[in-house]
């Protein structure tokens, strides 16, 4: 992964939903416990580029009007959002900014759909200094608007060496695990080198 890749990896995606869109065969069929518990919240920012225009997409590798991929491993990352009591987030929102790759959609704001599922098409993120002496993990920073409630949270890749040595992640003291996604193998409708990233957002009431 190049340099810039690696560096200011700091992204803020969307929640997408696309009605008749990706098919995922059944992957984003999540399993709830009978207690859900909330997902836990991290720091907004800071991100790059500040100022941005904000598109409504459900793929930011590509910019509009312009030929080119953004570089990297694509993902499909996907999920629902819901209460406690897995009741689904109708309508939920976000809104985002991201890296400095000429062809990444960085800035996005979407919504769920009535099941409260989303989907969006990235790219991976890599890691980056946060300090001389602290390297963050890959990530993906989310804010999600409900009816009632507002969580803004960091999304986690699993088996990353740098998740056990982050002092966000690890600072985290109660249902730490939630924010590590499920990391699939591509389905035969997208890019055989693609992968599928489940992760569930958990708001009190939504």
């Amino acid at each position: 992964m190049s340099d810039h890749h690696r560096v200011s990896r700091r992204q803020l995606f969307g929640m997408a939903i696309a009605a008749g869109g990706f098919a995922v065969s059944g992957a984003v069929n999540s399993v709830f416990a009978q207690a859900l518990k909330r997902t836990p919240g991290e720091i907004l920012g800071p991100f790059y580029p500040v100022l941005r225009s904000v598109e409504k997409t459900a793929d930011l590798t590509a910019l509009p009007g312009k030929p080119g991929r953004a570089a990297g491993q694509v993902i499909y990352v996907m999920g629902r959002v819901v209460n406690v009591q897995g009741q689904p987030a109708k309508g939920a929102s976000d809104t985002n900014p991201a890296p400095l790759d000429p062809n990444f959609e960085g800035f996005a704001v979407q919504d769920t759909d009535a099941e409260g599922r989303y989907r969006f098409k990235t790219i991976k993120p890599g890691a980056y200094p946060a300090t001389a002496d602290w390297m963050r993990p890959p990530h993906l920073h989310f804010e999600v608007t409900g009816k009632i409630n507002r969580t803004i949270t960091q999304m986690y890749f699993p088996g990353e060496p740098l998740n056990d040595k982050d002092l966000l992640l690890q600072n985290i003291r109660a249902n730490k695990d939630s924010l590590i996604a499920k990391v699939l193998p591509a389905t035969s409708d997208v890019e055989p080198d693609s992968r599928i990233v489940v992760w569930d957002i958990v708001l009190d009431k939504g």
